[in-house]
């Protein structure tokens, strides 16, 4: 069993940033795929990024190219998601994911799920 927790969220302006933090614990393994999605009010959970845990290679949704960057930690078991240039539209909760698959981008190749983190962006 693995445990993620996000944390970072919080209320920034158009055009402003933000790091989003996820600390994976428990049964931590190295070969973990992680990821981010969010969830904006009366809609899907949507793919943002993910990463590959054992050569970092990465793969993002074409809204937050050339404006998020997600990378990880191993030795700290954390995954990261920075996110600049953020607009109204990023308003969301945003979910940390780990799984078995490299750079997925489905909900269910997912098999662990953070509760979640909210981060607001007004105009």
């Amino acid at each position: 069993q693995v445990q993620l927790v996000e944390s970072g969220g919080g209320l920034r302006q158009a055009g402003g940033s933000l790091r989003l933090s996820c600390a994976a614990s428990g049964r931590t393994s190295s070969t973990y795929a992680m990821g981010w999605f969010r969830q904006a009010p009366g809609k899907e959970r949507e793919f943002v990024a993910a990463i590959s845990w054992s050569d970092s290679n990465t793969y993002y949704a074409d809204s937050v190219k050339g404006r998020f960057t997600i990378s990880r930690d191993n030795a700290k078991n954390t995954v990261y998601l920075q996110m600049n240039s953020l607009k109204p539209e990023d308003t969301a909760v945003y979910y940390c994911a780990a799984g078995f698959i490299s750079l997925a981008t489905r909900l269910d190749e997912y098999r662990y799920w953070g509760q979640g983190t909210l981060v607001t962006v007004s105009s």
